[in-house]
């Protein structure tokens, strides 16, 4: 092979490779499962006032991955990619005052929109130490899928218990070719139940929420990701009636593999882990209560996805506690 021919070649695969990475070289299609981890945290499972409640979520991750491949004769590519998503999430929650099964019900349903940011690079060096680089970047304002959700929870003093159910209806902005994306292409439906310890008297609070994501295939790209498996937690202490701080982690773990034509690279299983702290707020106003938080994850072991870190601001609205009901005094009979 000459080196004009080898150059071209190359210079090809650069190309190719620049195009279609973020789907072949990551697992979950591109490493963006239906589970964003750390969406659970502290208090997951106590229940709450009867009523409407509203949330918005400021969300901004940075992450970024490389990977490198071998050619048979010799040779090289290696590859990197980088996203920065900038997304508002909007939720809107009812819970019910008449019991279920002997909890507290309720069903909501979040949406999110924002702009999404990606580039990748790729290097190519060949057996005659030929290098050619490309690269490709893109950005994206739209909107995400539709994310509803249904929960019941359960009190027995300071143990608190939930179940439920979510997933995706994906009707946000996708495009098979692009590498900046917001939703995700296809659907998706995922359950489990959480636990959370909570003893007022003490301020001590510790949640931990698990749960397992079955994707429909996206018929799109002829790919379907794996059955996942997600655990979120938080552990905090109210330093008084309204403040709290503490720490907060997430594990994802991938358990079957990817299928369909588009996963070319077969059994392709991903990880991810990650922990940081968080401090909350509760704002009395009325008849109505605030709350705000603010947490941030540090990502490490990683496998087959990106990595990086996230940030989470969270303001929320729900009705305030009604205070208990004095008793009336005894009635004295003479």
């Amino acid at each position: 092979m000459t080196r004009d021919v080898w150059r071209s070649t190359i210079a090809a695969t650069v190309a190719a490779f620049a195009f279609f990475a973020p789907a072949a070289t990551f697992a979950d299609e591109g490493g963006v499962p239906f589970w964003l981890s750390g969406q659970f945290g502290s208090l997951v499972a106590t229940p709450s006032t009867p009523g409407w409640q509203a949330a918005a979520i400021y969300y901004h991750s940075s992450v970024s991955a490389g990977r490198g491949a071998v050619f048979p004769r010799g040779g090289r590519i290696e590859a990197g990619l980088n996203a920065k998503p900038d997304l508002l999430f909007l939720n809107s929650t009812y819970v019910f005052a008449t019991p279920l099964l002997g909890g507290q019900a309720s069903i909501g349903l979040t949406g999110a929109f924002g702009n999404m940011g990606a580039s990748i690079s790729g290097t190519v060096t060949g057996p005659l130490g030929n290098t050619v680089t490309g690269s490709r970047n893109e950005s994206v304002f739209g909107v995400a899928d539709l994310y509803p959700m249904f929960q019941i929870k359960w009190n027995q003093g300071v143990n608190n218990f939930m179940t439920y159910v979510t997933g995706d209806i994906p009707v946000g902005t996708y495009d098979v070719n692009s590498i900046a994306n917001i939703g995700i292409g296809h659907g998706a439906i995922d359950a489990g139940g959480g636990y959370t310890y909570f003893d007022p008297k003490s301020g001590y609070e510790f949640s931990v929420a698990t749960g397992f994501t079955y994707n429909f295939r996206n018929t799109d790209s002829d790919y379907q990701n794996g059955v996942n498996w997600h655990v979120d937690w938080g552990a905090s202490k109210f330093l008084t009636k309204q403040l709290l701080v503490g720490a907060v982690g997430y594990y994802y773990q991938q358990i079957t593999a990817d299928t369909g034509s588009g996963a070319v690279l077969g059994a392709f299983k991903s990880r991810i882990a990650g922990v940081g702290p968080q401090i909350g707020y509760i704002i009395p106003m009325g008849e109505t209560q605030g709350y705000i938080n603010l947490k941030s994850y540090y990502e490490f072991e990683h496998q087959n996805r990106p990595q990086g870190w996230n940030v989470w601001l969270t303001f929320a609205l729900s009705p305030a506690a009604e205070p208990p009901q004095s008793s009336p005094p005894p009635r004295v009979r003479k």
